[in-house]
């Protein structure tokens, strides 16, 4: 990854992907779950859930600020590193 850029799919529209950062189990946590189904807003950088491995726990952090339309991935799914675990549409 270049320098200065995001952990994320960028394109010119105003729907993003979050990625998973690490292989392992992926673990929304509580508000993320609940704001995938009512569309709550996500700050930058805020943690949306956990990748679970063997002996470690890496945080998702949402690398957009917006509206979190939905999870990707289902709660003890395995995930693959770059996977996307999430989705949300940009705040203008």
């Amino acid at each position: 990854m270049e320098a200065g850029s995001v952990h994320g799919e960028v394109l010119m529209v105003p729907e993003r992907v979050i990625l998973a950062p690490a292989p392992g189990k992926f673990r929304p946590i509580d508000e993320a779950t609940q704001a995938s189904s009512d569309g709550a807003d996500v700050a930058r950088e805020q943690v949306i859930g956990f990748v679970d491995g063997i002996g470690h726990s890496t945080p998702v952090h949402s690398p957009f600020h917006g509206r979190l339309m939905g999870l990707l991935a289902s709660a003890g799914e395995r995930v693959r590193e770059g996977q996307p675990v999430a989705w949300l549409r940009m705040a203008h």
